[in-house]
């Protein structure tokens, strides 16, 4: 009996780390997953540029401005494609 439910509680445990890892994936991607690389690029560049305060209040700003634009316009064309 104790090996049925030792089963059924690694089967819980997998589902919910499933379930988990899934509501991630979800929000964190979605539907734009150059979105979520832009953050890891303007994270990693505002990262780099730390040190460099001048550098880092003129190009994080710039950096994260492309990417929003990049994103706009792919998005503008899937709606007209659509």
């Amino acid at each position: 009996m104790s090996s049925m439910r030792t089963i059924r509680t690694r089967r819980a445990i997998r589902r919910g780390i499933t379930a988990f890892g899934t509501f991630w994936w979800e929000f964190l991607v979605g539907d734009t997953p150059e979105l979520l690389a832009a953050v890891v690029v303007v994270i990693a560049v505002a990262l780099a540029l730390r040190h460099h305060s001048t550098a880092g209040f003129i190009i994080v700003p710039l950096v994260t401005a492309v990417a929003l634009t990049l994103s706009i316009l792919r998005g503008r064309d899937k709606g007209a494609r659509s």
